[in-house]
């Protein structure tokens, strides 16, 4: 989930009275496996990776989203930046950071 979307459905679950010691998922309800995420990391940064498998290592859920019935029931709001639009924003702020910090300048930590 893009921090601007995890921002806001913070703020707005500690201001709904009606969420008041409720468990709530926030998260995106956009389904992505690990090669997925590599492979739009790979897209965006313009490089390929060599990826190498442990096939005897134990193995874990195919893949991660949210259920957001709950969320969008209660807020009538939901996360809703694709995972490739906040992919991209995060990857620009990285370069940029790393560019500044590579010139000597101060960067945000």
């Amino acid at each position: 989930m893009y921090i601007d979307d995890c921002v806001k459905g913070i703020d707005m679950i500690m201001h709904s009275d009606a969420l008041i010691a409720t468990a709530i998922n926030l998260g995106t309800s956009e389904l992505v496996t690990i090669n997925e995420l590599v492979s739009k990391v790979e897209k965006i940064a313009g490089i390929t990776l060599k990826r190498e498998y442990d096939l005897t290592a134990p193995r874990g859920v195919a893949g991660r989203n949210s259920d957001n019935t709950f969320i969008k029931k209660m807020l009538k709001w939901e996360p809703d930046t694709p995972l490739d639009t906040g992919l991209r924003a995060t990857y620009k702020w990285i370069q940029t950071q790393y560019a500044a910090k590579k010139a000597g300048k101060r960067v945000v930590d």
